[in-house]
């Protein structure tokens, strides 16, 4: 396989120092692997802190700024940061008023998470955690108990991150976090494999004309594979799974690219969406669509859903500044 990379080994160091230099108003430490606001702790602000593995550009790193993150963790390509950077994180982003962890649902994320709350809240930092659990393709696997956490997580660090940049207490910015999370469904469809640059080949065998729905954004098993059809028949399909679990009401939507599907077919598929939501009379409150949670070079997208009212819609249009989401400032 091909790639724009110096050697497996350093693509994560030379991805930091590369985010250092286009990106100013972030001070990206790539020994400690954190990216942090320079503004860094606000006072009268809580600070919120997330990551995983790498490989999933621009999560999270990309959304630290101005309405969202404090401060991201990235690990290795698909692989958990260490509870010692989420602790370093922690201290760097608390002003006093506590810091919010938000966790997608991997086992390595959560055992890691927790312990790091555990160490700083030894060293005097007060820590909320909140667990995101949006998919509803697979429940339970090798990878997770309950539900993965996948594209909800951008809703909840932008509508949380926007209540704490207005003052709102750990205790209100954790509710809201989790609100959010409970009112997210999320369903992804591979067309290709990932590869990781350890491995230099595609992680599973995808045979040509197939594709997996239900698909995992590290390339864990789906619900099922079926031969590929049109992106009409593919966003009735999403759109069937992720209604079945929410209430009805107005939805943020995200079309979502794994990585490797150009925009021209993800408006095309969002095209679709937009026309089986309205069928099944669903307003769509905002549209979001292009590569935010991505899976390295999948081809594919995900599609997710959130139920919205009138505060959460607020917080969601409030300002924001980071790498990979602007508006309103």
């Amino acid at each position: 396989m091909k790639m724009l990379i110096n050697t497996p080994e350093t693509v994560v160091a030379d991805a930091l120092r590369g985010m250092a230099a286009a990106h100013p108003d972030l001070v990206v430490d790539v020994e400690r692997r954190l990216v942090v606001r320079r503004d860094a702790p606000g006072p009268g602000r809580v600070g919120l802190v997330s990551g995983g593995g790498s490989g999933h550009e621009p999560l999270h790193g990309g959304f630290v700024g101005y309405g969202m993150l404090s401060a991201a963790c990235p690990g290795e390509v698909f692989t958990s940061p260490v509870p010692q950077q989420m602790v370093e994180a922690a201290a760097a982003v608390d002003g006093g008023r506590g810091v919010l962890f938000v966790v997608k649902n991997y086992t390595g994320d959560v055992l890691n998470f927790e312990m790091a709350a555990e160490l700083a809240e030894e060293d005097g930092i007060r820590v909320e955690r909140v667990l995101v659990d949006d998919d509803v393709a697979v429940v339970d696997s090798l990878y997770t108990a309950g539900r993965r956490g996948t594209g909800a997580t951008l809703f909840v660090e932008k509508i949380a991150g926007a209540a704490a940049e207005e003052g709102a207490p750990l205790e209100r910015v954790a509710a809201l976090a989790r609100k959010v999370n409970e009112s997210s469904r999320s369903f992804g469809v591979a067309l290709t494999a990932c590869t990781t640059p350890a491995k230099g080949s595609p992680t599973f065998e995808l045979p040509e004309g197939e594709m997996e729905l239900g698909i995992g954004i590290h390339g864990e098993p789906g619900r099922e594979r079926r031969p590929v059809v049109p992106a009409r028949e593919i966003a009735e399909l999403a759109v069937e799974a992720v209604l079945a679990e929410l209430p009805p009401g107005p939805v943020l939507a995200l079309v979502n690219g794994m990585g490797a599907t150009p925009l021209l077919e993800l408006y095309g598929f969002n095209a679709e969406v937009r026309r089986v939501l309205e069928a099944r009379g669903v307003p769509v409150a905002r549209s979001l669509v292009g590569n935010y949670v991505t899976s390295l070079d999948m081809a594919g997208c995900s599609l997710t859903l959130c139920r919205v009212d009138e505060e959460l819609l607020g917080l969601w249009d409030a300002p924001v500044q980071t790498a990979a989401l602007r508006w309103g400032r």
